[in-house]
């Protein structure tokens, strides 16, 4: 099935961008439409493919209050009842991503000198991503708009592996996430090397419930340990796997989105996109 927005998102990235700048304004939909060189009428069409609602509903759910009320919501459960309560507990998305499983030493020492893995180019409604698996599950993911630039990336985290360009099962499971096809996840499994303290903090972003967020404080209390909020900040960072570990979920105490690693108008564009599905599926 072709989706349109896949090639139209440099434009919503424009027009999110000036929506982020100039939110105090408020600004109206033929100004939005005008910065991105569309009529009103096209580029409300364009953005209700893209995000399920009109750019005014968008707009709302990038808001800082917005963000302040979920993560008021989202603190409580967090120290309170997520954590203690287990996968078996948690929203759909943390549902369905059973488990990360750690690299053995072996594969950790020697740079993945035993992994096969696949790789493969997608477009997503955020932009093109390299998406690699073994046979264990997916062990990277990130958007890569320059594909030679992407797997060199990829190869960076697995110098010694053997890589063959195909797409396989695992890989086309994991991309069901951008439809929203939530019933195709439940075989999706993660396969990450990380020290013990970045897992720990990679399966604690599997815990936030989508449309839902968090802060670095708050994880870090979450993992018993109050003062670790920098080292959670730089563990996050070092997600592998982007969007299916949900390092986008966590944002600054002050209800700033703040900073991403591949960059913070994409990570507005998913904390809208995930606000407005998770509002539609609840209407």
């Amino acid at each position: 099935m072709e989706i349109q927005y896949f090639s139209n998102y440099d434009r919503i990235a424009a027009a999110i961008d000036y929506i982020n700048n100039n939110f105090r304004q408020q600004p109206a939909l033929e100004q939005v439409a005008e910065q991105v060189h569309l009529s009103p009428f096209h580029f409300q069409r364009m953005f209700k493919e893209w995000a399920g609602v009109s750019p005014k509903k968008f707009l709302q759910y990038l808001t800082v209050e917005h963000a302040k009320n979920i993560l008021k919501q989202q603190q409580a459960s967090l120290s309170d009842t997520a954590f203690q309560i287990g996968l078996s507990g948690t929203s759909r998305l943390h549902d369905l991503f059973i488990s990360i499983e750690g690299m053995t030493p072996g594969e950790f020492k020697n740079g993945g000198e035993q992994l096969h893995i696949n790789y493969s180019f997608a477009e997503t409604p955020f932009g093109a991503v390299i998406v690699a698996s073994t046979v264990k599950g997916i062990c990277y993911m990130a958007f890569a708009e320059d594909e030679q630039e992407g797997f060199a990336n990829l190869q960076q985290q697995f110098p010694n592996a053997k890589y063959h360009q195909v797409v396989d099962m695992i890989q086309q499971q994991a991309l069901y996430v951008f439809t929203q096809d939530w019933s195709k996840l439940s075989e999706v499994k993660l396969h990450v090397k990380g020290t013990s303290f970045q897992l720990k903090v990679w399966e604690a972003l599997l815990k936030i419930p989508t449309g839902n967020l968090a802060t670095y404080s708050s994880i870090a209390a979450s993992l018993q340990q109050p003062t670790a909020s920098r080292a959670v900040g730089s563990a996050v960072g070092d997600n592998p796997v982007a969007f299916l570990i949900p390092c986008h979920r966590v944002i600054r105490a002050t209800g700033e989105f703040g900073q991403y690693h591949w960059g913070s108008t994409r990570k507005a564009a998913m904390i809208g996109w995930e606000a407005a599905a998770t509002d539609l599926t609840m209407e």
